[in-house]
């Protein structure tokens, strides 16, 4: 077949697909019509649908045709439309209104805080790359970082020290490393991997960190004879997923072992130099002039400011965002009270305005055209501000139809009968439900409270069973298409957002399937002393395993 009839007959599926997708489209639309505007706009108060398996449908959808598609926008509206249907019980009227109000709009009005961070830290992106900062670090790193596994171990020290929020992470160390890791012809897909694993990780590990501040805060008002910061740190040790990660990260650097999607995107990246960016993704290298201060200190800028403002809105200088006054003087408790929706725009605003003003001062550009930078910014945010978006409402209309309470119900019933065997049972149910709904969040927020009524106050198994709660909500998270980590990972990274959840899968199991083999031995010795160095081995043993089953190129 040459090469026009081959582009001929490309066109004549694609016209077939379209008119199967039209008739589909009009069946669904007239299956949802036409028995309701018979009956009217009759909408339960609750669904049918509530507290069944139906309710993880939604996602379902959503992320198998993320999976066959490699699209993320049209499955997650699909997952949407799908969700408010059970939820509305197939009112078109009601449906509509779900998917608007209460999903879209919804979504973008609680996450604006973030969305208007995206949009600065985009700016303060598109001002040192026309300055210069970019290429100047780029050049830099080409002469003191000489391999590719120095490239990926510099790329997993960022992502260690940047351990305040994962989506500060992901965006900050992408922005960062991206010119190391090209220079090296490191795919994007596997960038995007090295900040996705470790940007929740090193959260969910460090006590000064947003995502402590959750932990502590849900696990507050639990009677677990402790406080919620002091639950959260007896926890770290027995994080397998977590700690294991960072194991493997740097296991598969030193061993420089691949497999699986991400084995492909490497060997097409070393052969061709096709790394996989964003065709959005601009190429200009700046002002010549610019130097690795340039970007440095933009970066340690926006860290430090992003600093003051999550202490500043959590009440350390004496007043809270709320009013209150109990954290004043208090820098831990101002971290458990802060809000990283407020916070962390309030720490790039700052940070946006003395960018502009040093490189303005600096003569790298003019002030107009430093302001042309700002819809530029917003421009290269476009993509994960729309699929978080959709990955939000996705959420909301999981939530309508009472996944959270089909999963208690659930493992409230199983807890007598597997009880020594429940951290392992707990971490696998966190996985699913994370990977189903895309928040970590959300999933600890619902499995604290079960675990610390299935677990004696006080005992070793609690301690254990948090730490698979919490490690599952990562693992999860980490595997989901419909992640926010996973989204501002693909962001960071400039790397297709499905073609990073697509490859990084792989990687993930292979921890995952570790830790779940060490909550199975912890919850009959929960002993962090035997349980973490074992793990630690184990992990290890894996990869040489991995590395002599996989063929070489």
């Amino acid at each position: 077949m040459c090469a026009l009839e081959r582009k001929e007959w490309i066109k004549m599926q694609l016209r077939k697909r379209l008119k199967a997708i039209l008739v589909v489209s009009v069946m669904l639309l007239a299956t949802l019509i036409v028995p309701v505007l018979a009956a009217g706009e009759d909408v339960a108060a609750v669904s049918r649908f509530y507290n069944t398996a139906w309710a993880f449908l939604p996602p379902v959808i959503a992320i198998v045709l993320a999976l066959i598609t490699k699209e993320a926008y049209s499955s997650l509206f699909i997952g949407i439309v799908v969700g408010a249907v059970l939820h509305c019980e197939f009112a078109p009227v009601a449906t509509l209104d779900a998917v608007i109000n209460d999903g879209l709009i919804t979504a973008i009005a609680d996450n604006a805080g973030i969305f208007l961070f995206l949009v600065i830290l985009g700016t303060i992106v598109a001002l040192v790359n026309a300055a210069g900062g970019s290429a100047a670090f780029g050049r830099w790193a080409e002469k003191n970082i000489k391999t590719r596994v120095g490239a990926m171990l510099a790329t997993f020290v960022l992502g260690v020290l940047i351990f305040i929020d994962d989506y500060f992470n992901c965006l900050t160390v992408g922005s960062v490393m991206r010119p190391v890791t090209d220079g090296h012809k490191i795919s994007r897909a596997k960038l995007a991997y090295l900040i996705d694993a470790t940007a929740a990780p090193v959260c969910m590990i460090a006590p000064v960190s947003s995502w402590a501040a959750a932990v502590s805060g849900v696990a507050a008002d639990l009677d677990t004879g402790v406080s919620g910061i002091q639950l959260f740190v007896q926890a770290i040790p027995f994080n397998f997923y977590s700690l294991l990660t960072f194991v493997f990260i740097i296991g598969m650097a030193l061993m420089q072992l691949d497999y699986g999607p991400i084995k492909k995107h490497e060997e097409l990246a070393l052969q061709t130099g096709e790394l996989g960016a964003l065709e959005t993704e601009s190429t200009d290298d700046g002002n010549p002039k610019g130097k690795v201060m340039d970007l440095v200190l933009p970066v340690v800028v926006l860290i430090a400011f992003c600093v003051v403002g999550m202490i500043y809105v959590g009440g350390f200088f004496g007043v809270d965002a709320w009013g209150g006054t109990d954290c004043a003087g208090d820098f831990i408790g101002a971290f458990g009270n802060t809000d990283a929706f407020i916070s962390l725009p309030w720490g790039a605003l700052i940070a946006l305005v003395l960018t502009i003003a040093y490189v303005v001062g600096r003569r790298l550009m003019t002030f107009k055209e430093a302001m042309a930078c700002v819809p530029k910014g917003f421009i290269a945010m476009v993509p994960p501000i729309t699929i978080l978006t959709l990955a939000v409402s996705l959420k909301t209309m999981t939530g309508y139809l009472g996944a959270a309470e089909f999963v208690e119900a659930a493992m409230k019933g199983a807890s007598q009968s597997l009880y020594s065997l429940l951290p392992a049972v707990i971490f696998v149910v966190a996985c699913l439900l994370a990977f189903a709904s895309g928040t970590s969040w959300g999933t600890f927020g619902i499995l604290i409270p079960i675990v610390t009524a299935i677990f004696p106050t006080g005992s070793a198994l609690l301690t254990v069973g948090i730490s698979a709660c919490l490690a599952g909500a990562v693992c999860g998270d980490h595997c989901s298409p419909i992640s926010d980590t996973t989204i501002m990972a693909s962001a960071g990274a400039q790397c297709d957002h499905v073609t990073d959840a697509c490859t990084e899968l792989p990687y993930a199991i292979s921890v995952a399937a570790v830790s779940f083999v060490r909550f199975i031995v912890a919850g009959f010795v929960p002993n962090v002393f035997i349980a973490l160095p074992i793990a630690v081995a184990l992990m290890i043993g894996t990869l040489f395993l991995i590395k002599a089953r996989t063929p070489k190129a």
